[in-house]
């Protein structure tokens, strides 16, 4: 028996006036993802827990089967267990974005989606000159990178209280800085990166260019050491993950699961979409589960773009969703899950907490005879789960 998770991240979306009133999932063309509908069920799953703040971190946790109540350690450390990171027990990890802010507001979360040969360079700086034998800076992908802070017993973090960058987009940085009793040592490290990072050459360079400079640090998704039960403990299977972030690859093998590179996923629109199906049918090849991430259309409902949003929506039905289906389907017994971690809405260029639209297929499922897989044809349907461990165990009972 075969499994396949395919996530589309941030695709779930509100209705919009440029739409007439549809959402980009209704108006995107999505043979594959209808098809799964069609032949299997649809419905809905709440997968950001009741008092906690919607994201990917605690969303795909939820997919994978982890009640993020009990088993979220913070998005820094997943990130981090992706780039190999050793950690301490008393280490503390951060998320740590490169950003454009002018005049004390945030303009860019991703400073133009830097290239991460430029981020690295950046990050390089940082190295020499603000860390020490307890502050490290670590590279990651684009903009996204990682802070720890070595034996951190002596900064009080139980309070702090960190925001996405994501989320503030156009407000005044200063009234979503870090708080809590050691978050002063947060800020100043943040203040003092825009010194350092302002006049370097390659932001020089990028202004030149018109695009948007990466003159701060922001440092957010505070966390510390993850311990969580394998995936194999846990629902007896073993398998791989597929994704272009840091984040996805880190749950991946905190949790045992193989964390696969794929050359040209950048985590953006450009992506290689064919190589990470290749990549996934690779794994099936090897094992019985494989969990495929996509992050472009949550880049898409951030950045506002309606065009890219569909855009993305269906790159994912026709290279991802259509070869990982059609292989499985010359393979024997499967089951395939198609849904969304969490909706990005065009017209927030957030996060919601709203539950999200899915579809099942493979052995045992009835047929819903549903035309389209979308939120309001899953909004129509009985089926409702409370929890992503709740849907997994479905998924997984064959």
């Amino acid at each position: 028996m075969k499994y396949a998770i395919l996530v589309p991240d941030g695709m779930s979306d509100y209705p919009l006036e440029a739409l007439e009133q549809k959402t980009p999932l209704e108006v995107a063309k999505t043979p594959n993802m209808d098809l799964i509908a069609n032949q299997g069920i649809i419905g809905r799953v709440k997968t950001i827990p009741e008092g906690l703040t919607p994201g990917s971190d605690v969303a795909n946790l939820a997919i994978l089967g982890y009640d993020p109540k009990k088993n979220f350690p913070g998005r820094g450390p997943l990130e981090a267990a992706n780039l190999g990171i050793k950690l301490e027990e008393n280490d503390s990890v951060l998320r740590c974005n490169l950003v454009t802010v002018f005049d004390n507001k945030m303009v860019d979360y991703s400073s133009g989606h830097i290239k991460s040969l430029e981020a690295e360079k950046l990050i390089k700086s940082l190295t020499q000159n603000l860390s020490n034998e307890h502050i490290k800076f670590y590279p990651g992908v684009s903009y996204r990178h990682i802070l720890v802070i070595k034996n951190s017993a002596k900064l009080d973090f139980k309070d702090l209280r960190t925001t996405p960058p994501h989320d503030i987009l156009g407000k005044e940085i200063s009234k979503y800085l870090p708080k809590g009793k050691s978050a002063d040592f947060l800020t100043k490290l943040m203040k003092d990166s825009v010194k350092l990072l302002e006049s370097h050459e390659i932001n020089t360079v990028r202004l030149d260019l018109k695009e948007n400079p990466a003159n701060m640090i922001w440092l957010w998704g505070y966390g510390q050491k993850v311990n969580l039960p394998s995936f194999k403990e846990k629902y007896g299977l073993t398998g791989g993950v597929i994704s272009a972030v840091d984040l996805i690859k880190g749950i991946g093998k905190s949790i045992g699961l193989e964390s696969v590179n794929v050359t040209g996923a950048t985590g953006y629109y450009d992506t290689n979409y064919e190589g990470k199906a290749e990549a996934a049918i690779r794994i099936l090849k090897k094992h019985d589960f494989v969990y495929v991430h996509v992050e472009a259309p949550d880049e898409a409902g951030h950045n506002g773009d309606l065009k890219e949003k569909i855009l993305a929506i269906e790159r994912f039905d026709q290279f991802i969703v259509g070869p990982i289906l059609h292989y499985l389907e010359t393979q024997g017994d499967f089951r395939i899950l198609v849904l969304p971690d969490h909706p990005t809405p065009i017209a927030l260029r957030t996060h919601a907490s709203d539950p999200v639209p899915f579809a099942m297929k493979g052995k045992n499922i009835i047929h819903s005879a549903t035309k389209k897989f979308c939120e309001i044809e899953a909004g129509a349907s009985d089926k409702i789960f409370n929890s992503g461990e709740e849907l997994m165990k479905n998924f997984l009972k064959s």
